[in-house]
């Protein structure tokens, strides 16, 4: 019985569950149906809902049909109104379709119209996109293009910032188009191309520096030269009145000094002087002829591209090579002061460009690159002088050599170069210098010598009388108070001689000038060179002639006379020498000329040089004796030989006459030698013939 009405219970609440789900069905979207049929699916009793549900639908349709009946007289009417209505709606649609018609055909311009204005407003949609975009890559193409313009005119560095605005600010903005990637694809392409073209550019530049080095060395030692010029007349004239002096009074005035003080104007060198025609032009800066910009761009470029440290290396690799071929001298350099001043020109061309670029750069060299190449230079610069100098004898040619050494240092110390050892080797070719002046002066005093007529100088009136007493410090009162015509005792060497030992020591002067020597140097070394003229070269010079075969004792008298006169000129070559140095001869360690033994020696020399020709003379006239040892009545008069012998040392002893007390002393000494010869003579006939009254009476009248 429970059993029963637990099963009466559940038939209720699953009556009550399907009449809850048609109304859920009934009142449902049908969207939403599935979840509440579903529900019946999961339960047990569907057949049970099935039978319930198809209940309710016969309910129902018999809802609708009770529903119909009651409103199909309504029905009727409405199809009836309908019908009538489709009659009117045919002669409306007819109507509709003729105005439809109309429509059209009104309506196909507008239509076409229409249809062009469409296009037109894609069209400028299109031109607007366009135009946007083209916005965007115009600058890049304008940059692109301005990039190959530069490029072209060889404008790396500012071609390489175009590059890089390019790279990074223009053509992120349009990297989707492919002519951007292909432009991307080619910038490490350009990049090496400007890289390559500047360096071919930096070629060009070295080789153009080396091939015009001397023209650029040339135009820094012009302007050494003139401002050396200018600092002497700033020296020599403090205070000039009138402000600046044009560049043409300022050369005038440097070419008056350089004459008021080298009075040997055939040994003044020339060589400095800057051209007439240049004198009214300015002279360019040695780094104004040279255009630096391949350097500078070629360094900017390998800096931002990264690679400036390879770029130095390469610079400096190149310019060290440049270094050994400028400092290899031609092998004739020493032929011609060209040679020189070519090797010169070219040396200084390279270091002003390096000067100029330690100091417009920064670090492509520094000073320890410059100092080293330098000490390079400087070492076989002064090996090379050394060498071709010593093949050099022309005393004029070892003197401008000096001046463009000195011009050289000079210039090259402008700019910051140590230059000791220059003037240092300026020292070793001083003395090289000497000894080819030596030389020099040898022939020019053999050839006075030579000239000379070896007789007292003719005086005919007071003009030529002044003139060689200005060539020659004599002074005699006696001299000077006999009228014209008169005559000098010595010959005309004396002057000469004298004034060639005035312009040898300004030979010696010029050399020492611009030296930086003091006083006490320049004096020590013009005084050494003068004893080394008079003791070594004159001396040689005057013993040659005392000694020639053909010379003759009025010759060796005057050569006599001559050496007492320039003995007595020695002090004044002591005072010319203190003129022109301002040393005293009180200061120590000042060296003494020798000129006085060298003119005693030679006057001693002539000295004997006459005795030995009168005691060959004498023994030539005793070798003429012809008596006749038989004769046996003496002769009243003299043998002719002896009369002979005596005229000819009467005529001697009256050149004698003029001698020094000293030299007619010692030519004296002659006489002697006759005195034993006679009884020799005597002592020779005795023994070779019998005694006779006559013969002996002949030898006493003789004698």
């Amino acid at each position: 019985m429970e059993r029963g009405k637990m099963a009466e219970l559940e038939s209720l609440e699953t009556a009550a569950e399907h009449e809850r789900i048609l109304r859920e069905i009934e009142s449902t979207d049908t969207a939403c149906i599935g979840p509440t049929l579903r529900s019946v699916y999961d339960g047990e009793e569907h057949a049970r809902f099935m039978e319930k549900l198809e209940a309710r639908i016969r309910n129902h349709d018999r809802e609708i049909e009770k529903m119909c009946n009651f409103h199909y007289q309504g029905f009727v009417d409405s199809i009836t109104e309908l019908l009538k209505v489709r009659g009117e709606a045919q002669k409306l649609k007819n109507q509709v379709t003729d105005t439809n018609r109309k429509l059209q055909n009104e309506g196909k311009e507008l239509i076409i119209a229409m249809e062009e204005l469409k296009q037109c407003r894609l069209q400028q949609r299109n031109i607007s996109a366009t135009v946007d975009k083209l916005t965007l890559c115009l600058p890049v193409l304008e940059m692109y293009s301005k990039l190959r313009e530069q490029m072209k005119s060889k404008r790396h560095y500012p071609a390489l910032k175009t590059l890089e605005h390019l790279e990074h600010t223009y053509l992120p903005q349009v990297s989707h188009y492919r002519f951007c990637k292909i432009m991307v694809d080619n910038i490490p392409k350009l990049r090496e191309e400007i890289k390559e073209v500047s360096m071919s550019d930096l070629k060009d530049f070295l080789e153009s520096i080396r091939k015009h080095s001397d023209k650029i060395g040339e135009t820094a030692m012009k302007q050494a030269q003139q401002q050396r010029n200018l600092d002497n007349i700033v020296s020599q004239h403090p205070r000039i009145s009138g402000g600046k002096k044009s560049k043409k009074e300022v050369c005038a005035s440097s070419d008056l000094e350089v004459k008021n003080t080298s009075p040997m104007s055939e040994q003044d060198s020339g060589i400095l002087d800057v051209e007439d025609e240049d004198e009214d032009e300015e002279v360019p800066g040695a780094q104004d002829l040279v255009d630096f910009s391949p350097v500078y761009r070629c360094l900017h470029i390998y800096s931002v591209l990264g690679a400036r440290e390879t770029f130095e290396n390469y610079y400096r690799k190149q310019r060290r090579k440049q270094a050994r071929l400028v400092l290899q001298p031609p092998s004739n350099m020493h032929e011609t002061l060209d040679g020189y001043r070519k090797y010169f020109n070219q040396i200084v061309g390279f270091f002003v460009v390096e000067d100029h670029i330690l100091h417009t750069t920064q670090g492509l060299v520094n000073r320890a690159y410059i100092d080293e190449l330098w000490e390079m230079a400087l070492s076989k610069t002064i090996a090379a002088l050394r060498t071709h100098s010593s093949y050099c004898s022309d005393p004029s040619l070892v003197l401008d050599l000096k001046n463009l050494i000195v011009l050289f240092a000079d210039t090259l110390q402008g700019y910051g170069f140590p230059v000791n050892q220059l003037f240092d080797m300026l020292l070793e070719i001083r003395d090289q210098y000497s000894e080819t002046l030596l030389k020099k002066w040898s022939g020019v005093f053999r050839n006075i010598l030579d000239s000379d007529n070896y007789s007292p100088i003719p005086v005919i009136n007071e003009e030529i009388y002044k003139k060689i007493v200005g060539q020659f410090p004599f002074q005699d009162a006696e001299l000077e108070k006999q009228p014209f015509p008169k005559k000098f005792p010595f010959s005309e060497f004396v002057p000469k001689v004298y004034n060639q030992i005035k312009e040898f020591i300004y030979a010696c002067l010029k050399f020492s000038e611009d030296l930086h020597l003091s006083s006490t140097e320049v004096d020590d070394m013009i005084r050494k060179s003068t004893n080394l003229l008079l003791t070594r070269t004159l001396s040689n010079c005057l013993q040659n002639v005392i000694k020639r075969k053909n010379v003759g004792l009025t010759e060796l008298v005057q050569i006599i006379i001559n050496t007492t006169h320039l003995e007595k000129s020695c002090k004044f070559l002591e005072e010319f020498i203190t003129n022109i140095t301002n040393v005293l001869p009180e200061t120590v360690h000042t060296t003494k000329l020798y000129g006085t033994t060298t003119f005693k020696d030679a006057r001693h020399a002539a000295e004997e040089e006459i005795y030995t020709n009168l005691n060959q003379k004498i023994d030539q006239f005793l070798q003429l004796a012809d008596y006749d040892w038989m004769t046996m009545e003496p002769s009243s008069k003299a043998s002719e030989y002896l009369v002979d012998l005596i005229g000819f040392l009467r005529s001697t002893f009256a050149v004698f006459t003029h001698l020094p007390v000293s030299s007619t002393l010692a030519c004296f000494l002659c006489c002697p030698s006759l005195a034993p010869s006679l009884p020799t003579l005597i002592v020779w006939g005795f023994g070779k013939a019998p005694q006779s009254p006559g013969l002996t009476g002949s030898l006493l009248a003789g004698a």
